[in-house]
């Protein structure tokens, strides 16, 4: 249990601590001289029977608050200092603000120099502390005299035996505020393990600057250990950075690639009741999260003020990039940082450029917020109602990439709990999308409709070629995860594929008399070559009509027996299909098709070999990157 403390600057903070556990929290030359704690001082005591317990004694001046909220980020609770002989003043009541603001409980009240206050001044402070401590147990010691100090360690440990090591559900996160090289170790930051757990040689994104590095050792409490996890006060020993590249405010975050940092935040905004004014809409503010102290300004995302004590969607946008996550608490202060005016949690970190005032978007944050009051981020499963709650209303589903980031959850965890939701997974390339099985119900009867509008426009074409039907159904999304889910509706039967084309299972284009009989003459002469005949040469040939002939060519195009790939040159598909085999062989022995390679192995030119691989970039066979193809959908032709 990791406890902080708490009060107006004088009170007695650090003297508390030094008789509680023997330490000194001041460790600074100017903290020495000046008589005050300017940077937050960490003290781990050995307890009697055993139980975990560490102490932050964090700043009281006015002009270090924001060293004191980079000390209290990530702490179990607090302990109120009140001096007896000076009461509650301006920094007792902001800091009580900061931790009411950033959710930490006041586990105890703690009324310092009672051997300089009078019975009536202890009993006038102790009324005092039962209403600002809201039910917290108040504890009188005179620091210096050891007076009523062992009654409030007892009760300490206690307390620490008795504390439940919080969940911590998350990938891992850790929140550096202090970095700086040791002799015969290397590179070390200090800071607060906000979520997840970390172990020695594991491998993490400073963020960020999205930087690889590894943990080459760690100490977790000022103790060597394996591992660390949320809540813990850590030391890791880095490989693979330099002391410069690091400050005050990074992160250390375990991800298969590095979350992207943002510069606006959508978040929950809850004002402090004391304040004289309302807050007004773009106003200028100090932002701390985590240990990061940053500026920027405040945009209200439901109406052009805030009146003190009142709560809102917001957005953040600050002036330079940060690292965050769904859950995360933040203060702000005025923009002279003299008054702290509210806090509140992140809802998300990546909004989007457009649209911060849609009500599906407030809708959206709603959703978020919904979660965070009801505990989603302390439980492994808590967001899984959430995936159901945002896919409901969005017809083109929820990515699971982008909220795996902004949850703070692997994406296979979230796929396991959407399809326990029931949501329909679709997974393609690098995106995973869950949808409400509602919406690609109604997705589908647009898509069959769509055919049938095509085919009554257009009764000679066999179909709609994959590409086109879906810019004209579903133009927002991932062209894989598309042909993934049309996958899904050609195996149903709900629609048929013939080559690179969809159409409707009961649609028929035929020939007439004549356009088939010619057609029994031409089609053969077109089978098993790799360069067929013209439509030129086939009418020179056979005494035929030039156009007559292309006709018939196009007529059994539409059809599906063949295929054009340039103006005059037409393909049956058992000759595409013999020309894939080629270009998979080519595929599996040089990872990559290129066009000199294509032409020896089938022998034709290089303007009808590059024309040939245009086509099969055109139905989605194949991509062009650079000078050479890759293969996209092995197995299309066959």
């Amino acid at each position: 249990m990791i406890l902080a403390t708490a009060g107006h600057v004088d009170h007695g903070k650090t003297t508390l601590l030094h008789a509680l556990t023997g330490v000194d929290a001041d460790t600074l030359k100017e903290e020495k001289s000046r008589g005050l704690t300017i940077e937050p001082g960490f003290i781990y005591p050995t307890t009697a029977s055993g139980a975990e317990l560490g102490f932050i004694d964090v700043p009281g001046h006015e002009r270090f608050v924001h060293n004191m909220l980079s000390g209290v980020a990530g702490v179990d609770g607090a302990l109120l200092i009140i001096a007896c002989d000076d009461g509650v003043m301006p920094q007792t009541r902001e800091h009580l603000a900061i931790l009411t603001l950033l959710s930490i409980p006041v586990v105890a009240v703690v009324l310092t120099k009672t051997d300089l206050a009078s019975d009536e001044q202890i009993l006038a402070r102790q009324r005092e502390a039962e209403a600002l401590g809201e039910g917290a147990p108040v504890f009188s010691v005179c620091a210096r005299q050891a007076t009523g100090v062992e009654a409030l360690s007892i009760w300490l440990e206690r307390r620490a035996g008795e504390w439940q090591t919080r969940p911590a559900p998350g990938r891992f996160r850790h929140a550096i505020d202090r970095a700086f090289s040791k002799k015969g170790a290397g590179v070390v930051v200090t800071g607060t393990v906000v979520d997840g757990r970390v172990e020695q040689g594991d491998s993490l994104w400073l963020l960020p600057r999205e930087i690889r590095v590894r943990v080459r050792g760690l100490r977790r409490q000022n103790q060597p250990a394996e591992a660390a996890h949320r809540g813990d006060r850590c030391a890791l020993n880095l490989a693979g950075i330099e002391r410069e590249s690091l400050k005050r405010g990074d992160w250390l975050v375990d991800a298969p690639e590095p979350p992207a940092s943002s510069q606006r935040i959508d978040v929950m905004l809850k004002l402090l009741p004391t304040l004289e004014r309302d807050a007004l809409h773009w106003t200028p503010v100090h932002i701390h999260m985590g240990a990061a102290h940053l500026t920027g300004r405040l945009g209200l995302l439901e109406a052009p003020t805030l009146a003190p004590g009142g709560q809102a969607l917001a957005q953040l946008t600050l002036d330079q990039p940060v690292h965050a996550c769904c859950g995360d608490r933040f203060v702000i202060r005025s923009q002279s940082a003299d008054e702290t005016l509210g806090g509140g949690r992140v809802l998300d970190p990546w909004p989007p450029r457009r649209g911060a005032r849609r009500p599906e978007r407030l809708a959206y944050l709603t959703t978020l917020q919904a979660a965070l009051a009801a505990g989603a981020a302390e439980r492994e499963d808590g967001f899984a109602p959430t995936l159901k709650a945002l896919a409901a209303p969005q017809p083109g589903g929820i990515s699971l990439d982008e909220l795996s980031s902004t949850l703070n959850r692997g994406v296979e965890r979230l796929a396991a709990q959407a399809k326990a939701q029931g949501l329909t997974l679709l997974r393609a390339a690098s995106e995973s999308r869950a949808f409400d099985p509602i919406h690609l119900e109604a997705l589908a009867r647009t898509l069959i409709e769509a055919l049938e509008t095509f085919h009554a426009e257009s009764p000679s074409e066999v179909g709609m070629e994959r590409d086109r039907l879906r810019r004209w159904v579903a133009p927002g999304w991932n062209v894989a995860l598309f042909r993934r889910w049309l996958e899904g509706l050609i195996a149903s039967k709900s629609v048929d594929a013939q080559g690179p084309f969809i159409k409707s299972p009961h649609h028929q284009v035929a020939l007439d008399e004549a356009d088939q009989a010619l057609s029994q003459t031409l089609l053969p002469l077109l089978a098993n070559q790799f360069d067929p005949p013209r439509v030129r040469d086939l009418a020179q040939a056979y005494h035929l009509d030039e156009p007559r002939v292309r006709e018939v060519l196009h007529a059994n195009a539409r059809l599906g027996r063949l295929f054009q790939l340039r103006k005059d040159h037409f393909y049956p598909p058992e000759t595409l299909a013999q020309l894939s085999e080629i270009i998979e062989r080519l595929a599996c022995e040089h990872g990559a098709i290129r066009a000199a390679d294509y032409r020896d192995r089938t022998g034709v030119g290089r303007k009808l070999a590059i024309a040939q691989l245009e086509f099969f970039d055109q139905v989605g066979y194949t991509r062009r990157v650079r000078d050479a193809r890759q293969l996209r959908q092995p197995g299309m032709w066959h």
